[in-house]
């Protein structure tokens, strides 16, 4: 019977791969289109046939390939559905974590070379993206949770989604600088006793006696 030839890899998945893959063991600014076609096997032309830039690349991958966030605050936003507060900001804090552990390795380098992080800032502009969308949109979230009367009239949705999102990034830090996880343990939920289920749930209901929520209310 003759052997049926190997199932090549579409190209864009291949970049993709490899995008990720050299973003996070170099960093995004060392990371080049150049260095990143040659990973992935193709032309830097065909890069640019699948991606306008290293930075809509960029943006792929934190949507195609770490822990997403934004899909779910999109869903809420536009349709909480039957989900209570507690559970939904519960969901929030957990997957903010786990995005900004991942996310971190891959974006740290663009602070060493100022020059290349504003390239970068104007490159994501255009698109539509960048670091503040998460907090915006979990803003919109918790603006609508206002106006349905499950926040407290008085709360400030946007000081509220940035102590959220603030303490997730900080937890993602200093598990980083300290050496105690990585994009693999993120991945499984951190290490025992300090999971990040359990800091989602402590985090969340710290945060709803501040919006005057109930933990166990809808």
């Amino acid at each position: 019977m003759p052997q049926q030839p190997a199932v090549q890899t579409p190209t864009r998945e291949r970049i993709l791969d490899s995008g990720e893959q050299l973003m996070r063991t170099i960093g995004l600014a060392r990371a080049t289109t150049k260095e990143i076609a040659r990973a992935a096997q193709c032309s830097e032309a065909a890069l640019y046939k699948h991606f306008s830039s290293k930075e809509d690349l960029f943006v792929a991958v934190l949507h195609e390939r770490l822990p997403s966030l934004l899909p779910l605050l999109d869903e809420l936003t536009r349709d909480p559905g039957d989900r209570s507060l507690q559970a939904a900001l519960c969901e929030i804090a957990r997957r903010a974590t786990l995005f900004y552990e991942a996310h971190m390795p891959i974006t740290a380098s663009l602070f060493a070379e100022p020059s290349l992080l504003q390239r970068h800032r104007e490159g994501l502009r255009p698109l539509g993206a960048g670091p503040q969308q998460p907090l915006l949109a979990l803003t919109r979230y918790l603006e609508l949770e206002r106006a349905q009367g499950r926040v407290r009239p008085d709360a400030d949705p946007g000081a509220a989604a940035a102590l959220l999102l603030g303490a997730c990034f900080q937890r993602a830090f200093l598990r980083h600088f300290m050496g105690e996880t990585g994009p693999e343990e993120a991945a499984r939920g951190g290490s025992a006793g300090d999971s990040v289920d359990s800091f989602a749930a402590e985090l969340t209901g710290t945060l709803l006696v501040g919006l005057g929520a109930p933990e166990t209310g809808s």
